[in-house]
């Protein structure tokens, strides 16, 4: 079951979704082979901390971020992931590592990777390992407000 907190903001924005559920995968990887979808359409939501504060990036599912150039993109000093102690406290009613990327639910600004921006139809946790939402790219886009700019590498 999808996170109550992400059922209530998406049907209060009558967004159009699939969800589906899988299963239990961890990774981008084992989220894509179960969802039958390619791993460049898996977003992977990364937390990430910088002196203004926690904010997210998003990235396709077969890439890395790259905290050298979101750290030059944003102009900030010091910026380093959240650890695990920290995404339990910002994200209470989700598991460890399956944050869905919409950062307004959480009060902190969503960093889109451009590579995932290119991608018609995205799929994201949705609060759980076993569970997915499928969505076109442009209805995240309207939803989260995200920035879009090009932080990811291929690994």
């Amino acid at each position: 079951m999808i996170s109550t907190r992400l059922q209530d903001f998406l049907e209060q924005r009558g967004a159009a979704y699939t969800h589906t559920q899988h299963p239990l995968a961890y990774t981008a990887r084992e989220v894509a082979h179960a969802e039958h979808v390619p791993p460049y359409e898996i977003a992977k939501t990364v937390v990430f901390v910088t002196d203004n504060g926690y904010s997210m990036a998003v990235v396709p599912g077969n890439r890395v971020l790259d905290l050298q150039e979101l750290r030059a993109i944003l102009g900030v000093q010091h910026l380093r992931l959240a650890t695990e102690a920290e995404l339990a406290q910002l994200f209470p009613d989700v598991e460890l590592g399956a944050m869905p990327p919409f950062g307004t639910l959480y009060g902190m600004p969503v960093y889109v990777d451009s590579g995932l921006a290119d991608q018609e139809e995205i799929v994201f946790n949705g609060g759980t390992h076993r569970d997915t939402i499928h969505m076109k790219f442009a209805e995240f886009q309207k939803l989260a407000e995200p920035m879009i700019v090009s932080f990811a590498r291929v690994h």
